[in-house]
């Protein structure tokens, strides 16, 4: 009997690393795809230990972008960038997302994240720039706003995290892994394949009740979500948001530069009352614009009224 139980625990040892084989390298191929269909846009700064890639166009006064959960530069870059001429427009990536790296200590929590773009803006040598985020961009501008008002001259949040959940959502439950261990394994397996396997019903997810554009994938930027550096960081980001929003959310009423924020109504991953309304009525000077029947992707999906409430507010910012 002990060596039949023997054969058979080897046996499922050379399954399983068969398995894990078979998807490090399905991995491994559709990450080379991602970064063949989209390379790196723009040029590589340090920044307070990161290694950040960033798009600059335009001239005039600055306005920096920061992406949301999952997203990179173009998130900002292929919708907003034409529709703002006359400044000089800056997106980056996150640390740890697009093709920016995160410094081997970090944590991705909310104020490190609003220390990093800070950094940014200073390598840059911008003067007090507007800053300009979505979903969780929002919340690292929001505490930007709140850690270094010094270094902006205004926000605008565009369907921003504001608030802690009562428990995470079942969309992003799988990328809920505490263990940083656990979190590369994953990242590096199976995370890859199942994230194009379900790409359409997370775009549907995201985007709705709007279809989302046809060249997101590409000028979007969407295909580098499938990178495992990728997958790591939104999953890290997504453990690091519950150490601080709690006590970040009660400080909005000390924001005193001139701060927008933007929400649809049919928004399926940020409640706009939760997030929205609730933040408007901690912040009395906000300029709080509901879009009715729009979803999260606001940048995307309605670009024009996003331009014209970024205009709006750099207009205070900077006059």
């Amino acid at each position: 009997m002990a060596p039949l139980i023997g054969w058979m625990a080897g046996a499922l040892l050379v399954s399983a690393l068969l398995a894990a084989g078979y998807f490090v390298l399905t991995t491994r191929r559709i990450a080379a795809r991602a970064e063949r269909t989209v390379p790196p846009a723009g040029r590589f700064v340090e920044a307070g230990g990161n290694r950040v890639h960033y798009v600059d166009a335009g001239e005039g006064r600055p306005i920096v972008f920061v992406h949301g959960l999952g997203g990179q530069l173009h998130h900002f870059r292929h919708p907003t960038f034409p529709l703002l001429p006359g400044y000089r427009l800056i997106a980056l990536d996150r640390p740890g997302s697009g093709y920016s790296v995160r410094w081997s200590q970090a944590t991705a929590r909310l104020p490190e994240q609003a220390r990093a773009v800070a950094d940014f803006i200073v390598a840059l040598g911008l003067e007090r720039p507007l800053v300009v985020g979505h979903s969780l961009g929002g919340a690292v501008a929001l505490t930007l706003a709140l850690d270094r008002p010094d270094l902006v001259s205004g926000v605008v949040a565009l369907a921003p995290l504001t608030h802690m959940e009562d428990e995470v959502r079942p969309e992003f439950r799988a990328l809920y892994i505490k263990s940083p261990l656990k979190r590369w394994l994953v990242a590096q397996t199976t995370a890859v394949p199942a994230s194009m396997k379900y790409a359409a019903q997370t775009l549907d997810f995201v985007f709705g009740p709007q279809k989302w554009p046809e060249d997101y994938i590409v000028d979007g930027g969407g295909m580098l979500g499938l990178r495992p550096s990728h997958i790591y960081a939104t999953s890290s980001d997504i453990v690091a948001i519950e150490q601080d929003l709690g006590v970040i959310e009660k400080r909005y009423g000390e924001i005193a530069m001139p701060a927008a924020a933007m929400f649809g109504t049919a928004d399926r991953v940020l409640d706009y009352r939760r997030h929205g309304l609730a933040l408007r009525d901690q912040m009395p000077g906000l300029d709080f614009e509901l879009v009715e029947g729009q979803g999260h992707m606001l940048q995307f999906t309605a670009a024009e009224r996003v331009a014209a409430l970024i205009e709006r507010t750099a207009a205070r910012a900077f006059g």
